[in-house]
């Protein structure tokens, strides 16, 4: 007995409901693919088409810049002529402006029709999100990109995971990814990653983000902003980015969406739609523990090294915790995010800080060529990897650690103490992870021409640099001093 109701709560569990419902999309896929009804096939003739699958729209500034150069990169290496791109938005409002000349197409929340209607009107599709396959944050979004790429395969069309991250998922995802994406090509920007996906046995290469290579508005842009917040650019600058990490995953939930709708219940857990953040009230204890650590280890720091303290918001979801902090510091500190700046300005504004502490992985990224010596405060494995790949695994912490504020205090001291030896390790990766970059394009370009061997993309050197998209002067900059 106990057997059976088990068996009957997971078969009305609405993440499993969404992952068989879009399995049985991709089965009629599959059958219509066989019957030849309305085929979009490609030829030398046409440009080739693809839908990147992602979360942008959503102003996550991370999911928009490795989005940004992903495209950069593919009209680099395929050729503008060749191609002919259409990107997933949550929100065309929220990526309005981005992405220029790609067209734009309105995802559902409730998407499964939806991804079988708009991928058989492409060659391939590439999924773009950096946390691809796990569960932390939601199973519908790995769901949702999973499911794009299997309806790839269904046709026997190019299908790739581009600069993924994989962590956990649940049993019931992971039988879905193993499925769906057999056929699939999953170029994972970390080890730790294809070891996830090895085990379900799908193949994989080595990678990166595609975030290196972005430029943002001159550093002039940043520092006017700065600037018009009372922030002086002649003192040290120290940048610190939350988030809210308790609340996720995110799940959709008919009986919560109900009553929401009905009676305006569950409004603080609401995301959108049907979906709910899992919150509870000791993740809400948990999460002001973590506010607390941040302003209060900042604030030490600050007074000690004369700082001064803004917070940045990559996501317009990261406004409270960014509020939060602020508002425990004494006589505040400016505040500023994605869903009033966009990606080019608030990466211009990181690269004109001092010191870092962030629990997002992007805005690590994005200030890394230029300089600002950072550290993590991580939910998951994402930060830790970045830390242990540039060669400073001291300074991440976990979000629910104890004693979390002294601990953010010795994790910034030792950015202050030991910068010029982290700016060095920062200097140093760069290049290594343009490399990568190239090797990934090099990859991607390789089973392009697996899929459609007729494909003849511009002719260049087996170089990874070669690879790239075009770099800032900056950037090329970096190469030539840390190369």
């Amino acid at each position: 007995m106990p057997g059976l109701i088990r068996r009957i709560k997971d078969r009305l569990d609405p993440d499993r409901l969404l992952q068989d419902t879009v399995r049985g999309f991709i089965e009629a896929q599959a059958t219509r693919h066989a019957l030849d009804l309305d085929r979009e096939s490609w030829s030398p003739q046409k440009p080739l088409k693809l839908l990147l699958a992602g979360y942008t729209g959503s102003r996550n500034t991370g999911a928009d810049v490795r989005v940004e150069e992903m495209i950069r990169q593919f009209r680099h290496i395929l050729g503008d002529d060749n191609i002919e791109l259409t990107i997933m938005t949550t929100d065309p409002k929220g990526s309005a402006g981005y992405f220029r000349t790609v067209r734009q197409v309105e995802v559902p929340l409730l998407f499964p029709k939806f991804l079988f209607d708009e991928c058989r009107k492409h060659h391939g599709v590439v999924a773009c999100e950096g946390s691809m396959f796990k569960s932390k944050f939601s199973s519908a979004l790995t769901c949702m990109m999973a499911g794009a790429l299997g309806m790839a395969n269904a046709e026997n069309k190019l299908s790739v995971g581009y600069g993924a991250e994989a962590g956990a998922m649940t049993e019931s995802l992971q039988e879905f990814v193993r499925d769906v994406c057999r056929d699939s090509l999953v170029i994972c920007r970390n080890e730790p990653s294809r070891d996830v996906l090895g085990r379900l046995g799908i193949r994989t290469t080595s990678g990166t983000d595609t975030a290196w290579t972005f430029e943002p508005a001159p550093l002039d842009v940043g520092r006017r902003i700065l600037a018009e917040h009372g922030v002086d650019g002649d003192r040290p600058i120290l940048v610190l980015c939350p988030i809210n990490p308790f609340w996720w995953p995110v799940r959709p939930d008919l009986v919560k969406a109900l009553a929401h709708g009905l009676g305006g219940q569950y409004r603080r857990e609401h995301y959108r739609s049907i979906y709910f953040h899992d919150y509870r009230p000791e993740d809400e204890d948990a999460y002001l523990r973590y506010v607390d650590a941040y302003a209060d280890g900042a604030r030490a720091f600050a007074e000690r090294h004369g700082a001064q303290i803004v917070c940045v918001g990559m996501e317009k979801l990261d406004r409270h915790a960014c509020e939060d902090v602020a508002a425990r510091l004494p006589g505040g500190a400016p505040v500023f995010v994605s869903d009033t700046y966009d990606m080019y300005e608030l990466v211009s504004l990181l690269r004109c800080c001092t010191y870092m502490l962030s629990s997002r992985f992007h805005a690590i990224v994005t200030s890394m060529p230029g300089l600002v010596v950072s550290a993590g405060v991580t939910m998951d494995e994402r930060i830790r990897n970045l830390m242990n790949d540039r060669g400073t695994p001291e300074l991440f912490l976990e979000v629910d650690e104890d004693d979390l504020t002294d601990k953010v205090i010795d994790v910034l001291e030792t950015l202050a103490r030991d910068r010029d030896r982290i700016r060095d390790a920062i200097g140093r990766t760069i290049p290594q992870q343009f490399e990568t970059m190239g090797r990934m394009g090099i990859d991607f370009l390789d089973e392009v021409r697996r899929v459609y061997p007729a494909f003849e993309p511009p002719r260049r050197p087996r170089d990874p640099l070669a690879h790239l998209p075009p770099l800032a002067p900056e950037l090329r900059a970096l190469m030539e001093t840390y190369a």
